[in-house]
């Protein structure tokens, strides 16, 4: 069988209605987010440090994001060509009952990711109307389930209306930025290059489980939209983080909610707040729609508004009670299960199946290629064990057993993300199409 056995109810309820302009208003909205300004410390200052050059920051930030978003707009890509969920899709790589493992790390990601978003948006709309914060998190959560009902309604909403307003904003913040005077003092060194491209490789790696939700929709170009939609959004936003760290001294702008604070403190500062609190809702919605198209691969007749209101439910209550520092790296550390993922899904597509995939339920499990995605996680983890408890600890530990220290050139999702596609071409060595 192929994709195009695929059950109608998997396919989608609105097939191919998303334009160029959808896709890519979609993809630039979801790369600007109150949370990069965070993750702009960790690019400025990738070992902790204030001697880290700051033309090696924009190097990394460019290299990391151009090689994260051309993996983003390769998977949606092939999202396009099936018309199916992501997770769905994965079948053509694990079967139907091997695709269940991705699943469950999808899941896991996108409600915890969805908690996340829920919370910045809760803490920003405090900051800037007051109210208890509980509320806020309770409408957030609202809103961002109930957008998720109707997701390609909202995306030609963000299109016609939303993201001009953004684009203005940001425009603004720009300005405001530099008319304190661009006075860059960093230090010269380069080491820890390679774990700042990891960082900016990140955050569009951690939107490719989801981006087939959908590219399934789109009419054509999903690779040029989705590819330079977040490049433009996210380096936009990461250059203007950057820029406010070191013109700002703002270091106590590296966290999800400090950067909503220096924005206040603005000119207009409370409107452009509002407009962008308006924008993170869609990532709150995506996780939340994602989540609910993830289950579906389970069973395709479980109902999706119920499922909906579940995970909205869910990650509104999560909100209340999360540590986000704390969770924020559990999250990262799910993420980088993708990378590899990101290389076998590519490799097999282009280069081993060519584009011919088992989707029905009849998919069957192809050990191979979960062999070279495993091969690829332990490469990106015993390269970069990460900052988790415990789990951390058993990869330092991994790395005295076998006498591994990393270098400094080496970058963990580049190796993992070259390493899974090439085990998987070596133990699939001719073109091999698995069928029922």
């Amino acid at each position: 069988m192929s994709f195009n056995d695929v059950p109608n109810s998997l396919a989608g309820e609105n097939p191919k209605t998303l334009t160029f302009a959808d896709q890519f208003a979609l993809w630039s909205s979801l790369g600007i987010t109150l949370t990069i300004p965070a993750a702009a410390l960790f690019i400025q200052q990738p070992l902790g440090t204030s001697d880290f050059s700051f033309t090696a920051s924009l190097v990394a930030l460019a290299l990391g994001l151009l090689l994260g978003s051309a993996v983003l707009g390769g998977v949606a890509h092939i999202g396009a060509r099936v018309g199916v969920p992501a997770m769905v899709m994965m079948r053509g790589i694990f079967g139907r009952r091997g695709s269940y493992v991705p699943t469950i790390f999808n899941i896991a990601q996108c409600v915890g990711w969805s908690a996340v978003e829920i919370l910045v948006i809760g803490h920003a709309g405090e900051k800037v109307i007051g109210g208890p914060l509980a509320l806020w998190l309770i409408g957030s959560g609202v809103v961002s389930t109930l957008l998720a009902l109707r997701p390609i309604k909202f995306i030609k909403a963000l299109r016609k209306y939303i993201l001009w307003a953004v684009i203005l904003t940001t425009i603004y913040l720009f300005i405001e930025v530099l008319s304190h005077g661009v006075e860059i003092k960093s230090g010269s060194s380069w080491n820890g290059f390679w774990l700042a491209v990891d960082i900016a490789v990140a955050l569009p790696i951690s939107w490719a489980p989801l981006v087939a939700d959908y590219s399934r929709h789109a009419k054509q170009s999903s690779f040029l939209a989705t590819f330079s939609g977040y490049l433009a959004g996210a380096g936009t936003f990461f250059l203007l983080g950057l820029l406010a760290l070191v013109t700002l001294n703002g270091n106590n702008l590296a966290d999800v909610y400090g950067f909503s604070q220096a924005i206040l403190l603005l000119p207009f500062g409370a409107i452009a707040l509002l407009i962008l609190i308006v924008d993170e809702v869609d990532e709150a919605f995506a996780n939340i729609y994602s989540t609910v198209a993830s289950l579906q691969n389970f069973s395709e007749n479980w109902n999706r508004k119920k499922l909906a209101y579940l995970i909205g439910g869910i990650a509104t209550v999560l909100s209340l009670i999360i540590d986000v520092v704390g969770y924020e790296s559990f999250l990262f550390a799910i993420g980088a299960i993708f990378v590899p993922l990101c290389g076998v899904v590519l490799i097999d597509w282009f280069v081993i199946s060519k584009g011919k995939w088992d989707l029905s339920s009849a998919a069957r499990w192809r050990p191979s290629l979960a062999i070279a995605w495993l091969v690829g996680f332990i490469t990106y983890q015993i390269i970069n064990p990460g900052y988790v408890a415990g789990w951390s600890d058993f990869w330092r530990n991994t790395q005295s057993l076998v006498n591994f220290t990393p270098q400094t050139w080496m970058s963990a999702s580049l190796l993992a993300f070259i390493v899974s596609a090439l085990t998987a071409l070596a133990l699939n060595p001719r073109s091999t199409i698995l069928k029922s």
